[in-house]
């Protein structure tokens, strides 16, 4: 990476965020845009063809030949299928074409992917619809367009589905309590700052551990003469094999829109973090599976294996995911600040006890949400 990097014009260069809309959208389709990625709804064919073409003409700009549906089936990682641009035409030739309900809506063979016993496996379409409150980007030559996954019947096969019809309900019951204080918002969204704690393996030494190769995790080994003690380790000097890897992901991710903002050393050996600025949630979201994926691959070119499995027993060390979660209006009012009197601060108290009581009365909806290998090994 260049030491005379210019973050401030790298930063989104891979995203059709809203800055580029505004560029290279009519002003009509712009607002149109932005009104449905607000309150919802559906914009129109002709919109969506405007849209499409402008994020086409962008992508090849930027050296992409495919596009792809990029979403989030019940697997843990990210799903993507990838079709060329291209379209046939007279003499043997191409043209390269994408048209609004290419953009709006994908199908393709969802047999293989969990449903959670929704459906038989031979019941084999999924379908993907274009979720424009997160950004597109570009990611190996090819355009990813954030969708959910859904059936024929619309039932849910992704994680992005809830999320989003759970963040449609947050704002609509948020707003009601607002109007009790007398406030009048026209939005409500909840925020986390989703920081990554990851681990990277020397290849060579990686490659002599059979449990890391297959279970990407610590099964066996002698107890180190210092564990958490590292106090050398934790916030302490970054080795300089780290600080280039540090730096090369930095940018990746800062051209993906990402805002990488804090790194350091960890308390465990060779474990270190990352923390982005905090952001709305299914942005957020889909930036954390960004996050780990570019990990991963940044490794790979410094001679590093990334391994970001959870804390999973007692005595071993593992990676955490620390979502700093909260709720904010549109005026940049956060829901839950206690302020200088929190016990006299009637606001803050009744949102406050509202999530303590939605945690206490849903937890085996919020237990069977993260029900995974790795979680029922430590939470089991």
């Amino acid at each position: 990476m260049s030491e005379m990097l210019k973050v401030e014009e790298i930063f989104g260069s891979k995203v059709f965020g809203l800055g580029t809309m505004r560029q290279r959208l009519p002003i009509e389709a712009y607002t149109e845009v932005t009104t449905v990625m607000e309150k919802g709804g559906e914009l129109s064919l002709k919109t969506a063809d405007i849209v499409a073409k402008a994020m086409k003409e962008w992508a090849i700009e930027k050296g992409a030949t495919h596009y792809s549906h990029w979403f989030q089936p019940m697997t843990g990682i990210t799903a993507e299928k990838h079709d060329s641009f291209i379209k046939p035409i007279e003499d043997g030739k191409i043209s390269m074409e994408f048209k609004g309900k290419e953009l709006i809506k994908g199908e393709g063979d969802g047999s293989s992917f969990p449903s959670g016993g929704l459906r038989a496996t031979f019941e084999a379409r999924g379908y993907t619809a274009w979720d424009p409150t997160s950004y597109a980007f570009i990611k190996d030559g090819t355009l990813c367009i954030p969708t959910a996954f859904c059936s024929y019947d619309g039932s849910t096969l992704d994680k992005k589905t809830p999320l989003l019809r759970s963040m449609a309900e947050l704002d609509k019951q948020s707003r009601r309590l607002l109007k009790l204080f007398g406030k009048d918002v026209k939005k409500v969204t909840s925020t986390v700052g989703a920081e990554q704690e990851y681990f990277l393996i020397d290849k060579n030494l990686y490659q002599k551990r059979k449990d890391l190769i297959f279970c990407n995790r610590t099964l066996f080994g002698a107890k180190p003469p210092k564990g958490q003690e590292l106090e050398d380790h934790y916030y302490g000097a970054i080795k300089p094999r780290i600080v280039n890897f540090m730096k090369d992901l930095d940018e990746q991710l800062w051209k993906l829109g990402i805002p990488s903002k804090t790194k350091h050393n960890e308390v465990a050996p060779c474990q270190h973090e990352m923390a982005p600025v905090f952001t709305t949630t299914n942005l957020a979201a889909d930036q954390n599976q960004l996050t780990m994926e570019i990990m991963k691959k940044v490794a790979r070119r410094h001679g590093l294996l990334c391994l970001l499995h959870e804390k999973p027993f007692e005595g071993v060390n593992g990676s955490g995911k620390h979502n700093n979660w909260s709720i904010a209006t549109d005026k940049g009012e956060n829901l839950f600040s206690p302020g200088k009197t929190p016990m006299e601060n009637a606001q803050f108290l009744l949102f406050l006890t509202a999530v303590i009581k939605a945690v206490d009365e849903n937890q085996d909806l919020l237990r069977c949400i993260v029900a995974s290998a790795g979680n029922d090994h430590r939470l089991g």
